[in-house]
């Protein structure tokens, strides 16, 4: 190891002991023969002295540093004098004695201070990510959805779910949001898409017979952007067979509860309270409601037999509210002989946190006769229903399991857990609300050779091809 210890590790237990720190040098103050810097790295910060007296050569090479330089120090660590203590750091007792100093690589002037406490604005941010990644704010963010995620997986395999990869490439299936389309160099004029969710797949594996599946997954959506919208998302996908509601409430306030505990050292009471979705619309004007109370960071609540169908005026059609995967609730069945379809209630079920909806879910169709029927609704015929969900339909007559999902969105958790205004301070490396990423320049023109190779033609602005 090129370092002994961490820059947030030392102590007074660890005073006489010889040392090497590795990490960004992040204030150097000069008085009159001594120099000191703190040296930073992911875990904290470490005040380093460099004394003629202890090595001329270490004092002199100090001189040089400027901020962000990357450095490597070995010395002894000593303790400060009380008048000196930092109370503010698990380090303040301390102080290493610079014996030696090897800068690692130099550092331009950051275009920004690597200091909390000063405003930067957002472009600026994502512009040089690598920068604002050094400071605090943003690392917590990513260590909180670090800690969230781990949290997930041991929990999920306490319960026995298995996680499963799904495609990325997969089938353009377009509902609701447009896909992400991929061209095919194997097979010209066709494309792939990328999954807004693995909603498909996931059904499949319970006919597959894998029972509890589950996997933190990347979606894409290519739609308008707002604060709480990326192209890109990661959300914690679940689905179980042989389950009622209840089992997916059970387990879904259970990981909550880990989740809270793990994460921000909070003891939440489950089981969560419920509300019909008509309750919501009616007492709050929305199917979101924040339902805290004076004093209370945090108020879950499942918002629960959302309508099954939703009538889209522009379109004169019937929609599906959720998505046409979503079974109907079994007191509504004569609604749907008798055609009133504004009259059905859907197995459904969203899960509010402090106002924001951070999950959805519903019990599934599971028999063809009856997914081929809604597909009929909503304005897909038999072919249409074929050419786009052949693959499933096809499966559910190899006996598919009664099955049940959910799934939660990891951007949107960690902003409300970590008190962010946007999910783009929980993401390493985001996308503006235009959809673009200002540190690499994406999207960006390629090649002729390669559109050549896709047999793709773009349009310039006034419609000429290129």
């Amino acid at each position: 190891m090129i370092r002994t210890h961490t820059c947030g590790e030392l102590n007074k237990n660890h005073v006489g002991e010889n040392i090497t720190l590795c990490g960004w040098v992040h204030r150097r103050r000069d008085h009159g023969k001594l120099t000191f810097i703190d040296i930073r790295d992911r875990y904290g910060l470490t005040q380093v002295v460099f004394v003629p007296a202890v090595s001329k050569e270490a004092h002199a090479q100090a001189q040089q540093l400027g901020p962000e330089y990357v450095v490597k120090i070995t010395g002894k660590v000593g303790a400060r004098p009380p008048k000196n203590f930092n109370p503010d750091i698990p380090t303040g007792e301390i102080e290493v004695a610079a014996e030696s100093l090897e800068i690692l690589n130099p550092s331009l002037v950051p275009i920004f201070e690597i200091d909390d406490m000063i405003e930067v604005g957002e472009e600026m941010r994502l512009t040089y990510r690598y920068l604002d990644m050094r400071r605090a704010k943003l690392r917590e963010s990513l260590l909180n959805r670090h800690k969230l995620c781990q949290t997930i997986r041991r929990f999920l395999d306490s319960q026995n779910f298995i996680e499963v990869e799904t495609p990325v490439l997969t089938k353009s299936t377009p509902e609701g949001a447009r896909d992400f389309l991929v061209p095919s160099r194997l097979s010209s004029g066709e494309f792939f898409a990328l999954p807004q969710s693995p909603q498909l797949f996931k059904q499949i594996t319970m006919v597959g017979g894998l029972d509890r599946y589950y996997q933190i997954v990347k979606c894409f959506r290519d739609e308008d952007l707002r604060a709480d919208r990326q192209p890109e998302f990661t959300q914690i996908d679940m689905e179980m067979a042989f389950v009622t509601e209840e089992d997916i409430f059970a387990v879904s306030e259970k990981m909550m509860k880990e989740i809270l505990k793990e994460v921000k050292g909070i003891d939440i009471q489950i089981p969560f309270p419920r509300m019909t979705h008509k309750e919501a619309m009616e007492k709050y004007n929305s199917d979101k409601p924040d339902t805290r109370k004076p004093g209370e960071e945090f108020a879950f609540l499942w918002v629960v037999d959302f309508p099954l169908f939703k009538f889209n005026k522009e379109e004169n059609r019937w929609d599906s509210e959720h998505h046409p995967f979503t079974s109907i609730n079994e007191e509504d069945i004569q609604y749907l002989q008798n055609k009133q379809y504004d009259k059905i209630r859907s197995r459904s079920y969203d899960l509010v946190l402090n106002g924001n909806e951070i999950g959805s879910g519903s019990i599934r169709i599971h028999k063809k006769e009856m997914q081929a029927q809604v597909f009929d609704i909503i304005g897909l015929d038999k072919k249409e229903a074929e050419k786009r969900f052949g693959f499933l339909l096809r499966a559910f007559e190899y006996g598919a399991p009664p099955h049940g999902g959910v799934a939660y969105g990891v951007d949107r958790l960690v902003a409300i857990l970590s008190g962010l205004e946007s999910i783009r301070d929980t993401i390493a490396f985001p996308k503006t609300q235009k959809g673009s990423c200002l540190m690499t320049e994406a999207p960006s023109t390629v090649d002729e050779k390669q559109l050549k190779e896709l047999g793709i033609m773009t349009l310039k602005k006034g419609g000429k091809n290129v």
